[in-house]
């Protein structure tokens, strides 16, 4: 998982959990872990588990016999994930790309990612390894951002940064509200995945700072590093502007902003590739 959407590196892993973690992934972490426990597993896999925030939701959901490892491909990420945790707690950590799991056939019952997969460069092949380590009768359940529509904090980012450099706009920001549900259900299906379930999740969240959301969008995630590429902007000039037109669009702080996810659901078959029928709710 190469290139601009990979570079979680320097002072990137702190600004994305110190400002986006409250703000957009928090909530979706409390949201997803009871999820997992309620499946019963004794061994759980987490993907692209970045500074730990669902980890964190898992080892408190799970039962404390339940073995949790937790992975990703950018090793800063993890080292703040660790520091969440007491020694004595079983989670494992482990660099990990997501497309290339270093373990063996049926190793988990079940596997979680929380905003991940629209990342994978290879989206086919990481179901196809999510169902190779998966046990009999595994759960993946995984969750994406649903389409700038209905997350305009993303659409407004994407667009004012854009606006900045129009003959090469940074793409960062439309990638993680770009994956469809059609091509997730049929490449799921394709992997040997059944029991194939979609629910959406819409939510209301209150930002007493738009600075803090800005910043954590602009100096957490690789954007940074397109628009250094890019030169001949300061990053702190696209902060601000992100945060006026936030206040534009949704008046002044503490301001209420929507946020749309899906979460997927698929089994691996305990009987031989059975087609599963989507069900969306």
């Amino acid at each position: 998982m190469a290139g601009e959407t990979s570079g979680y590196v320097g002072n990137v892993p702190q600004h994305y959990d110190q400002n986006l973690g409250p703000l957009l992934f928090s909530d979706y972490a409390a949201d997803l872990a009871p999820r997992i426990a309620t499946l019963n597993p004794r061994r759980v896999l987490e993907t692209a588990a970045g500074t730990g925030i669902v980890t964190r939701a898992l080892r408190d959901a799970l039962p404390a016999n339940a073995n949790l490892t937790a992975t990703d491909l950018n090793a800063p990420m993890l080292d703040i994930a660790a520091t969440k945790f007491r020694p004595s707690e079983a989670v494992e950590f482990r660099t990990a790309d997501a497309t290339a799991l270093p373990f063996a056939d049926a190793s988990f019952d079940a596997i979680v990612c929380q905003f991940g997969v629209m990342f994978f460069p290879d989206k086919d092949k990481s179901y196809r390894e999510a169902f190779r380590v998966l046990a009999t009768g595994g759960h993946y359940v995984f969750s994406i951002w649903d389409s700038h529509r209905h997350n305009p904090i993303g659409r407004i980012a994407h667009e004012v940064i854009g606006g900045f450099f129009p003959a090469d706009p940074p793409q960062f920001q439309s990638v993680p509200f770009a994956y469809r549900f059609e091509p997730i259900k049929e490449s799921l299906i394709d992997a040997g995945f059944a029991s194939i379930s979609a629910t959406i999740l819409r939510s209301q969240k209150k930002v007493a700072d738009f600075a803090m959301l800005a910043r954590g969008l602009v100096y957490g995630s690789p954007i940074i590093d397109q628009l250094q590429q890019r030169g001949g902007v300061d990053a702190e000039r696209i902060v601000d502007a992100i945060v006026r037109n936030y206040r534009d669009a949704f008046g002044d702080e503490p301001a209420i902003i929507p946020r749309q996810a899906i979460v997927f659901s698929a089994n691996k078959p305990i009987r031989e590739r059975l087609r599963g029928v989507v069900d969306r709710t």
